[in-house]
């Protein structure tokens, strides 16, 4: 984020012209936003389609939790 110009240096036409250029940029920052929201709602929705078709059993059953800590940290040794 670039920090403010000296404000006191700008003439009129330029400060209107950082308004509306910093206004734009926000429109896109909104539009961006917008978009992420609906992807994340999107992928709440699968997850809690997952949820009720498996019973609410959490995908994580399936994982060997220790096991993963070990491979994560390098503790584990090379498979063979």
């Amino acid at each position: 984020m670039e920090p403010l110009p000296d404000l006191g240096s700008l003439s009129d036409s330029d400060l209107k012209g950082l308004i509306d250029e910093l206004q734009e940029q926000e429109r896109e920052v909104s539009y961006q936003r917008r978009l992420l929201h609906g992807k994340i709602d999107i992928l709440r929705a699968e997850l809690v389609a997952r949820l009720q078709t498996s019973g609410g059993r959490s995908v994580l059953d399936q994982v060997d939790v220790d096991r993963l800590t070990e491979i994560l940290t390098g503790k584990a040794s090379p498979p063979a």
